[in-house]
């Protein structure tokens, strides 16, 4: 049976071939269809700074770390230092685009089990976050804000107001999420014991981000591999054990409220933080970066995101090579939870996962 894409269990353009013994899976085979794809070899084909239009399209949901993490690999080949204010600022957008991520994600999950007022909810309030970015950015899905050096531009008088309001909807609402869907008897029956991942399994198959941590395992790249300005920020790394697609749900509800802990330091600091927003930068039409190779990786939404990256001396990437946590989890990890399922189980397993079509096929 073909399950997807035009399934609304299922994640944008994706798909699942599964073989079935009546309702049990016996094998799944994870088609990631025709979308946005080749991006690694599009962006060896492009200037420096051109790519900085390209790499948010490789996740659509959560674009702010693709952004991220590319200009910070430009930045080690260049030897370039970014501006303290245009760090802070960076850590901000990416802790709104991780909420948006998330609310994206919960409503979706909740769509798979019929309860389409949870996935309304989480897109009315992830609009919000949206009218933010689109105030500091002009785009509400994607940015291009982020670039080698900074970031495009300082914040608008007041945006910080805003931005706090929008947070402090967001977790008013958070209660409502919870009676709804969190703790519903029927989401809690569906979702228990279903697609369950051990600590040791997610190991041995590269998972990570919010999926591992809902195995047991606080292992978070903000905590243990620190970049821009999180050494200096208060957070905590929400964990469950069960590694079922209850604990993945639970796991990201959980960081919904870190990243807002987080915004509102951020929230604080930075009307005390002047200065440039990015450095000064060569023409970047004729912009050859020294040879050499880097890698750089964050903390996404989805989990450890790195791009590794080589130059040659010339005015473009060498090579580029994007490990995308949906590559494994969309893939591997669903093909193996899938096994042994019920046929109505197969879509909540995948948006526990979390994963996003184009990163598989980049």
């Amino acid at each position: 049976m073909y399950f997807g894409p035009n399934h609304p269990g299922i994640e944008g353009n994706y798909a699942i071939r599964v073989r079935l013994k009546g309702d049990e899976v016996l094998k799944a085979e994870a088609d990631g269809g025709y979308l946005h794809r080749g991006f690694e070899k599009l962006m060896e084909e492009r200037l420096w700074i051109q790519n900085v239009a390209l790499v948010p399209r490789i996740c659509v949901p959560d674009p702010v770390p693709m952004e991220e993490t590319y200009a910070r690999a430009v930045e080690m080949l260049g030897g370039l230092k970014v501006p303290e204010r245009a760090q802070w600022i960076r850590v901000m957008v990416l802790e709104m685009s991780r909420i948006a991520a998330h609310l994206f994600m919960v409503g979706g999950h909740a769509a798979t089990l019929g309860l389409y007022t949870n996935m309304f909810w989480g897109v009315a309030l992830r609009e919000l976050l949206l009218d933010r970015f689109e105030e500091l950015t002009g785009g509400r899905i994607y940015h291009m804000y982020i670039t080698p050096g900074g970031v495009r531009r300082d914040l608008p008088d007041g945006f910080l107001g805003r931005l706090a309001a929008v947070l402090d909807e967001i977790e008013r609402r958070l209660p409502d999420y919870d009676d709804l869907f969190f703790d519903n008897a029927v989401v809690v029956r569906r979702t228990r014991g279903i697609g369950t991942l051990t600590q040791a399994e997610a190991l041995a198959w590269g998972v990570t981000g919010p999926n591992l941590r809902a195995t047991g395992l606080a292992f978070d790249l903000r905590h243990e591999d620190p970049y821009l300005v999180y050494d200096r920020l208060a957070f905590d790394i929400p964990t469950e054990r069960e590694g079922d697609a209850l604990a993945r749900a639970r796991v990201r509800r959980a960081e919904i409220r870190q990243s807002i802990r987080i915004l509102r330091q951020v929230i604080g600091h930075l009307p005390g933080i002047t200065g440039p927003v990015r450095c000064p930068l060569p023409n970047p039409l004729a912009w050859n970066l020294p040879a050499g190779d880097v890698y750089a990786r964050t903390e996404s939404s989805k989990g450890e995101l790195g791009f590794y990256v080589v130059s040659n001396g010339g005015p473009k990437p060498w090579r580029v090579h994007v490990r995308g946590p949906s590559a494994m989890h969309a893939v591997q990890v669903l093909e193996r939870l899938c096994v042994g399922a019920r046929l109505e189980d197969v879509a909540q397993i995948m948006f526990s996962l979390d994963a996003c079509p184009p990163e598989v096929d980049r």
